[in-house]
Parts: structure tokens; C-alpha cells; sequence
């Protein structure tokens, strides 16, 4: 490869400063010459078509109309040399760039999927259409079924009939008993993977196995929502909801802790709860509605009902202002009371804060508590007052001077009626803290902190009520919080009943015809198609032996 001469090569005839001055000329003009050169032999130099407008430019004797179009192509020149020169950067020459994407597959499933009652209640089998009990209710001296108790003295001469006969015996004793038939139902669920989904998503994830495995969970949660809240309408259950009766609306003075609201007319309507929101199934139909003006002073209204509803969860207030044209959801409320306040606080207790932003009315037009395809399930069957074993509507926060009395008396009352020494506590998340924090904070509270190896890798600070010793039989009784049971109300369970040879296995059960199938459909469209099904009941043998602790306002 030729070797670029030297200065001393070129300017040999001159000072060693002035050559190497002459030198670093040569270069420039070089690099010039090259930079702009022709790509025919022969040829001169392209000419730089900036430098040839800028020389045009410069040119004197051009007309102004001229000038002026030659100072727009020159402009127009500068441009289009800056695209041209531009680099290429993440917007440019795309917008959306040439970077690769760090996609990483699969999809992730933020998806929690608890199911602790599905998990532990026994699945039994089931035949026919429907699933029949025949029940012993109670006999002389059991004190259940509404059978009373009978003296069995006699002396020799003492007589009984017995038929059409009077015989010297022992008088007879007395039964109680019922015949139930609970029918089968069917359920299912299904999705749907498009063929243009399911071959796009190729190499990223199995779109078919996402949706049939969704699906599956799909209906394994909403069964346990139905053995929480599900009510059945067929002969023997629980049926809908009623609306609830507003007694009064009245404005009330703005005390220490309220907002208060704007002037003018609100029109309330409230409705009974079955597990309204993600938790459950729907609402009564809405109450008669009920008027009242804010004014001077008077800036919040206190809601009050007349009655409870039997087998309500709690309250759902719905609200309008003269403005409005439709009542929109604010929130629910335990006990027979609630207070709406203006501003924009998160509802506290049964202090709720006035909103237009709820989910309207109108979707309380029509019964969503209760299904012709449902059967009771804990809730229902724990708040019916006909067959539950005690229900303690509190209508308050957890006592602090007697922490845990409200569990008390519903064992107490369940030993005293049947004898029963029940298993489980089912919480709320909120009302497992609330009850936690009335004990360890209680005036009168007893209760023991126990460190586990003590002096081994320090100690672990924190505490929290684990379960309740039932003061009745001794046992203790375990809490668990339920993922989707709503706050205000605790079921009392029994599992299995402290009798022995009463032919009752489980106090809970399901019958199934059919448990759970997965059914991959015959492609009919361009579809990938699949459903779940099952089909059967659920059962509770012994509901005298549970109860329920309602009406839990948060603290």
C-alpha cells in the first residue's frame, strides 16, 4: 500500500516550520478534493450544490424575484442536507425505533385463587335428581327438636296406653323428625380461544392451556363463594332476600369527625346484602325510597331501617341528589344505622361519605340474592333463625371491656340448646385484626404472649389472636380468615358433632352426581372451545350445631 509523502519529500528546499506548514495545506486541499470528487475518470470535481447557491446568492446583479427564489431553495436545501446527515437515535428514522423487545413469556398470572372451605369440606357421592335426609330431630330427654321432657316414676298400679290398649308401663316417649329433599343442579363455566389467538401466541404460550386451566380455577372460586353465600329458592331454602323498610332519613347536626354535605335534597334507597361486589351474589330488590333536605347547620342525614332482614349480610346505601337523575351506590353498613357525610374520606364504620361515582340503582330493580339454580350455603344457613343454633347481632365494634364476649355467648348459647362445641371461627380479614387488637388491648383482657426458642436467632415481635377458648366446654376454638367472606359477619362451624353414633360423618358435606369434568369441545367454528361442569348439592346435617356472630361495624 502507498505511503503518503513526507514533507520534508515535497518541500525539501525550505525550513523544517515553513514545510511542515506547507505539508498541513496539501492535506486540506486533498482530503477537499477527495471529499468532493468525481465518480467519472476524466471529470472534474463535483461542484457542492450548497456552495453553488451560496456563490449564486452572493451574486449582486440578480433580480429580487430571483434572489428570493433562490433563498427558498437554499433553505429548502439545508433541510433536506440535515435529514439526510441526521443519525440514527431510538425515534429516528423511526418513531417507534429498531430496539428489540425483552419480552419474557409466558404471561404472568397474578391471579390469587384461595378455596379453603372447597379444600376441606368432603365431597360425597350422589345419585338421581335429588339428595334426601331423613332426620331425627330429638326425642324425650335430648331437649332438641322441640321435644319436651316426660317423668318416668311409675309405682305398681301406674297405667299408659299404648294404642287401644292401657297397659301397666312406662309412659311413652317422644320423637321429632323431618324428611328433606334437596334437588341437583348443574353448573359450569367455559371460554374461548380464537384460532388467529391460538396460532399467534405460538412460541410465547399455549393459549389453550391458559384458558382450559383458567377456567378450571374459575370454577373452583366461585364455588367457594357459593358455599359461602349462595341461596336457593326450591322448596326448603332459605329464597330471596326481603327489601329492606327505611324508617326514617333526618338531617342531623355536622359533629367532631364529619364532613358536611352541600345544601339541598338527597333520595336514598337502600337494599339488603347477599354478598354484594366481587365477594358474592347480588343484593334484595331495592327499598321504598325516602327524602330529606340538608340545611343550616343540619349537614349530615342519619339512615335508620326499621327492622333487620333476615339472612342479610348487611346494608347497601344508594343515594341521588336533586341533581342526579339515577341513585348510585355508597356503601354498606351494619346494623340498622348509617350516617351520610359530604367531603371525600374513605367510608369509616357506618360513617359513609357521599359519592357519584357508586354503580346505579338500577341494578337493585330486580332480585339478584337468590337463584333457581342455588342451594343454601354457610351464610344462609348459619343466619336463618328457624334452624341456625345462635346468631349474636352484635350491631357494634368488638367489645374492648370484655374482649371476645360476642363469640362467648353464641357457644354458650349453642351448648345450652344442643350441646354443640364447635370447630372453627370464619373471619374477615378486618375483623380478625379488629378482634386481635380488642383482646391484647382490652382493660379486662387476659392472655398469654409465648416466645418460641427463646434466645435462638432473637425473637420475632408481633402477635396476633390465633383462637378462643370456649368457655362453655374448654375446647379451644380456631380462627381463620376466609378470603372472600365479607366484613360484618363470622360464622360459628362445627365439622363434626360431639355425639357418637349419630350417623353423621361431616356436619358439611356435597353430593355429587357428577363432580368436576373439563370438556374440550368438537371444533364447530374457528374456535378452540372449552367448559367445566359438575353437578350436585350442598348440605348441612346438623345446622343447629353452628352459629354466626353478625352486624361487626369496623373500628
Amino acid at each position: 500500500m502507498a505511503e503518503m509523502p513526507r514533507a520534508t519529500d515535497l518541500f525539501g528546499d525550505v525550513s523544517p516550520v515553513e514545510a511542515a506548514q506547507r505539508h498541513e495545506e496539501y492535506l486540506a486541499s486533498l482530503d477537499k478534493s477527495l471529499g468532493n470528487a468525481s465518480t467519472v475518470p476524466g471529470l472534474a470535481p463535483k461542484a457542492d450544490p450548497m456552495s453553488a447557491m451560496e456563490a449564486l446568492a452572493s451574486n449582486k446583479s440578480l433580480s429580487p424575484d430571483a434572489m428570493a427564489g433562490l433563498q427558498n431553495a437554499l433553505a429548502a436545501q439545508r433541510i433536506a442536507m440535515q435529514d439526510v446527515q441526521k443519525q440514527i437515535t431510538l425515534t429516528s428514522p423511526l418513531s417507534t425505533s429498531f430496539a428489540a423487545f425483552d419480552l419474557e413469556a409466558p404471561a404472568k398470572m397474578l391471579t390469587p385463587r384461595p378455596t379453603p372451605l372447597r379444600n376441606r369440606i368432603p365431597r360425597k357421592k350422589g345419585v338421581g335428581t335429588s339428595h334426601r335426609v331423613k332426620r331425627i330431630l330429638g326425642y324425650t330427654g335430648t331437649g332438641t327438636g322441640g321435644v319436651g321432657n316426660t317423668w318416668p316414676g311409675i309405682t305398681e298400679s301406674t297405667t299408659n296406653t299404648f294404642g287401644s290398649l292401657t297397659l301397666e308401663r312406662g309412659p311413652m316417649i317422644s320423637y321429632a323428625a323431618d324428611d328433606l329433599v334437596l334437588p341437583y343442579n348443574s353448573y359450569s363455566l367455559s371460554d374461548s380461544v380464537s384460532f388467529d389467538a391460538n396460532f399467534s401466541g405460538l412460541g410465547y404460550q399455549d393459549l389453550r392451556q391458559l384458558s382450559s386451566t383458567s377456567t378450571l380455577y374459575a370454577t373452583m372460586l366461585m364455588e367457594e363463594r357459593m358455599m359461602l353465600f349462595a341461596r336457593g329458592t326450591a322448596s326448603g331454602y332459605s329464597g330471596a332476600l326481603a327489601a329492606p323498610v327505611i324508617a326514617s332519613a333526618t338531617a342531623t347536626a355536622t359533629t367532631s369527625g364529619q364532613t358536611a354535605l352541600p345544601n339541598g335534597q338527597f333520595i336514598i334507597f337502600v337494599t339488603a346484602d347477599a354478598g354484594i361486589s366481587a365477594n358474592g351474589f347480588g343484593e334484595s330488590i331495592v327499598s321504598a325510597q325516602a327524602a330529606e333536605t340538608t340545611s343550616g347547620s343540619n349537614k349530615t342525614i342519619v339512615v335508620t331501617l326499621t327492622a333487620p332482614v333476615v339472612g342479610a349480610l348487611g346494608y347497601n346505601l344508594y343515594v341521588r341528589s336533586g341533581a342526579q337523575a339515577t341513585a348510585t351506590y355508597q356503601g354498606t353498613f351494619q346494623g340498622l344505622t348509617a350516617t351520610l357525610q359530604g367531603g371525600t374520606a374513605p367510608n369509616s364504620g357506618n360513617l359513609i361519605t357521599y359519592t357519584t361515582n357508586g354503580a346505579l340503582v338500577t341494578r337493585a330493580a330486580a332480585d339478584t340474592s337468590a337463584y333457581a339454580t342455588g342451594y343454601d350455603g354457610i351464610l344462609p344457613t348459619v343466619l336463618n333463625p328457624a334452624i341456625s343454633g345462635a346468631i349474636n347481632a352484635v350491631n357494634s365494634t368488638f367489645s374492648t371491656a370484655n374482649p371476645g364476649v360476642e363469640y362467648q355467648n353464641v357457644f354458650a348459647t349453642m351448648y345450652q340448646n344442643v350441646k354443640a362445641d364447635p370447630d372453627l371461627v370464619l373471619l374477615n380479614g378486618n375483623d380478625r385484626k379488629q378482634l386481635s387488637d380488642a383482646i391484647k388491648s382490652g382493660s379486662t383482657a387476659n392472655y398469654r404472649l409465648t416466645i418460641q426458642e427463646p434466645g435462638k436467632d432473637g425473637v420475632t415481635y408481633g402477635s396476633i389472636v390465633t383462637g378462643l377458648q370456649n368457655e362453655v366446654t374448654g375446647k379451644a376454638v380456631d380462627l381463620m380468615v376466609h378470603p372472600w367472606l365479607n366484613q360484618g359477619v363470622s360464622p360459628v362451624l362445627s365439622f363434626t358433632l360431639p355425639i357418637p353414633d349419630t350417623e353423621v360423618s361431616d356436619v358439611w358435606a356435597n353430593f355429587m352426581v357428577q363432580d368436576y369434568m373439563g370438556i374440550q369441545w368438537p371444533v364447530v367454528q374457528f374456535s378452540y372451545d372449552f367448559s367445566t361442569y359438575f353437578r350436585g348439592t350442598f348440605f348441612c346435617t346438623a345446622p343447629a350445631w353452628n352459629g354466626v356472630v353478625s352486624g361487626i361495624i369496623p373500628a
